[in-house]
């Protein structure tokens, strides 16, 4: 019974894996600037599906005219 126990809370444990903020995109806005999207990655081991949340924006003005 113990070990079950023990067992069940391991697999809750390595079952999810955030890693990040990584780039997810980069694009030009026409305008000699940079748009840089970051977001954390989640990848969920028991269904195989790799999910981002907390995505942000940023505007790197590049000085190009």
């Amino acid at each position: 019974m113990r070990i079950t126990v023990i067992t069940l809370m391991a697999l809750l444990v390595v079952g999810c894996s955030t890693a990040g903020p990584f780039v997810t995109s980069i694009s030009s806005d026409g305008r000699g600037n940079l748009i840089v999207d970051k977001a954390h990655v989640e990848f969920n081991s028991f269904v195989g599906t790799i999910s981002t949340k907390d995505a942000t924006s940023s505007t790197i003005n590049l000085g190009v005219k």
